[in-house]
């Protein structure tokens, strides 16, 4: 893989990026290192709650030994993150709420498994759980019970919406 690539890999659409994976210019292994180190380079945005690099990684040594077997779907390798109201059993599920701090579900939302690298899934690794107002009832994502997100290009004003993880982590200044 080249340097220019992996600098550039968070400017790629989903689609863009999923054609460098097929075509063998990165790997899921690299494009997923390279998502991991941008969640820990804007962390005080507070747009993930949990990630865990050795699942993440785990699920991207499998896609590529899927893409490197001839493989090919849509998706496959794909490093994405889920809003942490989908529950998930690799990642903690708590709706930003203390309520369900330790909350481990023993079974992935349709919504992870259809995406994800289960049997049938779309390939895709996770990256971790986004964050978001406390059960994705709120307007400005506030009022997580673990840490308020901050808008990545003006950290003095809220990301908007309940989703407000998903928006910032999609868009952090470089």
């Amino acid at each position: 893989m080249s340097a220019a690539v992996n600098t550039d890999l968070h400017d790629l659409g989903v689609a863009e990026l999923a054609a460098h994976l097929a075509a063998g210019k990165v790997s899921s292994v690299e494009a997923t290192q390279h998502f991991l180190a941008r969640i820990g380079q804007h962390d005080s945005l507070g747009a993930f709650l949990a990630s865990d690099p050795d699942v993440s990684l785990a699920q991207a040594r499998a896609a590529d030994a899927r893409l490197a077997a001839g493989e090919r779907t849509p998706l496959l390798g794909v490093p994405l993150a889920h809003k942490d109201v989908f529950v998930t059993r690799d990642f903690p599920t708590t709706a930003g709420s203390k309520m369900l701090e330790n909350y481990r579900s023993p079974f992935d939302a349709t919504v992870v498994s259809r995406l994800g690298t289960a049997p049938g899934g779309a390939g895709m690794v996770t990256l971790g759980k986004l964050n978001c107002d406390e059960f994705a009832m709120g307007s400005a994502n506030e009022n997580s019970a673990f840490k308020p997100v901050h808008n990545p290009w003006d950290t003095s004003r809220v990301p908007g919406g309940s989703s407000g993880g998903s928006a910032a982590a999609a868009n952090p200044p470089r």
